[in-house]
């Protein structure tokens, strides 16, 4: 399914806009679901979102791609920039059929159906696969060794991607200095400092199945189910005792209750991963609430000798509420999920990106107040903003309305200025506070 912006289907955005990401025409900050208008095409189909530090983009079902917001760096492949605060077509990306786009703080990385990745934005250090430093304002091909890509994904600055064979490949040198200071003069690979496509040491025999990016670490799921983990472990989230780990480093099933991963997302200093039963388990960095559970709650247990020096808390542990989620999405610190085609938001929330009308950290994963009758098909995270498509909205509305016994706001389609006089059930979802049933 995807957004027709003009039919039943509707993008809506909030959280951070200090570059107009969220396209919505201005540069404040929503605390609250806004309702993103103006696409050139009205009969626009979008069938994915993604984001990155300060700008958005959308693909739509014939591969085309819209973009907004920060554009210093040409990362939004515009051919300049200045920033954008409504969703705009990216010339480039006319002649494509474009599958995906991941986003990182300041370049964008463009995958096509036929496997081939482009690149635009900052390249200080060869983020964009490319030799020489220099930035790109519109998006240019790059190569890998010949292969078709299947997936990709952006950290601060470095990138991941998965070629049809299998392979994993590095490039930027955005850990190299976390690896020089963390590494306790072990010799350091060259992927670490790369700033082309340099395939990834020690996952030989490993045939990869999609990618994910932290900030300063690296995150593979293989076909087989496991998850490999390298890069900064600053914050335990490799659920390792070492500081930094140079080569990938297979996580112990049991951590996850022996199931099968499908599916792993990373925040910036945490990870959320889904298994074939439609389990969601979280770990790393919580001091931002960014694990979705109440405080002190501890993880699946393991002897001490194998994660010495990682806190309970940081093990990964199963939220039995968001069990069956269709999607999970990361930004820096905060999280959406979609379950039931209800759409949940947890953890760091300064700029409103959880959606509740409100600048406090969300420790829980709570409903956030989308229009009724709608259902959540979409969903993508920037490091401070958020988006959701949503199909059968109401037609028109705002919102403007308080629930009198909660103070959560409420979309009005009569577009009501009064407030206290409507009543909702958007309490927190329960969560187990263990790893186990």
């Amino acid at each position: 399914m995807g957004l027709e912006t003009g039919g039943r289907q509707r993008l809506f955005a909030w959280g951070a806009n200090s570059y107009g990401q969220l396209g919505l025409g201005t540069t404040q900050d929503s605390l609250l679901p806004q309702l993103v208008t103006g696409f050139p095409n009205r009969e626009t189909v979008i069938k994915s979102i993604s984001a990155g530090g300060g700008h958005s983009a959308a693909v739509t079902d014939v591969g085309h791609v819209y973009v907004c917001g920060q554009n210093s760096e040409g990362q939004l492949g515009l051919n300049h920039t200045t920033d954008v605060t409504h969703f705009s077509l990216c010339p480039g990306t006319l002649t494509l059929r474009v599958s995906k786009v991941a986003c990182g703080w300041d370049f964008t990385l463009i995958l096509t159906d036929s496997g081939e990745l482009l690149s635009c934005g900052a390249n200080t250090y060869g983020q964009l696969g490319r030799a020489g430093g220099e930035r790109s304002c519109i998006p240019r091909p790059l190569d890998i060794q010949k292969r078709k890509v299947l997936d990709v994904a952006a950290g601060l600055r470095h990138v991941l991607a998965l070629t049809d064979n299998g392979q994993i490949f590095q490039w930027g040198s955005g850990l190299a200095s976390h690896a020089r200071r963390f590494s306790q003069q072990k010799p350091i690979p060259a992927v670490y400092s790369s700033t082309e496509p340099c395939p990834v040491p020690g996952m030989n025999g490993i045939c990869g199945k999609m990618v994910a990016a932290g900030s300063y670490h690296c995150v593979a799921l293989s076909d087989a189910g496991d998850v490999y983990v390298w890069g900064s472990n600053k914050h335990g989230q490799l659920l390792h005792s070492d500081p930094f780990l140079l080569h990938p480093h297979r996580v112990q099933a049991h951590l996850f209750l022996g199931e099968r991963i499908v599916a792993v997302v990373s925040g910036w200093t945490h990870l959320v991963a889904q298994t074939d039963t439609g389990k969601v388990f979280t770990w790393g960095r919580a001091n931002y609430s960014q694990l979705g559970r109440p405080p002190n709650s501890e993880g699946t247990g393991l002897h001490e000798t194998v994660l010495q020096g990682i806190s309970a808390n940081q093990l990964p542990a199963w939220i039995p509420s968001l069990t069956g989620s269709s999607q999970v999405a990361c930004g820096s610190e905060h999280n959406l999920a979609v379950c039931g085609g209800l759409l949940y938001s947890w953890g760091w929330n300064e700029h409103g990106m959880c959606g509740n009308g409100s600048e406090t950290n969300v420790p829980v994963p709570t409903l956030v107040g989308i229009p009724p009758t709608a259902r959540v098909d979409l969903i993508g995270c920037g490091a401070g903003h958020s988006m959701a498509l949503c199909i059968n909205p109401a037609s028109s509305g705002q919102f403007s309305r308080s629930c009198k016994s909660c103070t959560k706001w409420l979309w009005d389609s009569q577009n009501s200025s009064s407030k206290g006089s409507g009543s909702c059930t958007q309490s927190p979802i329960t969560l187990s506070s263990t790893g186990s049933e």
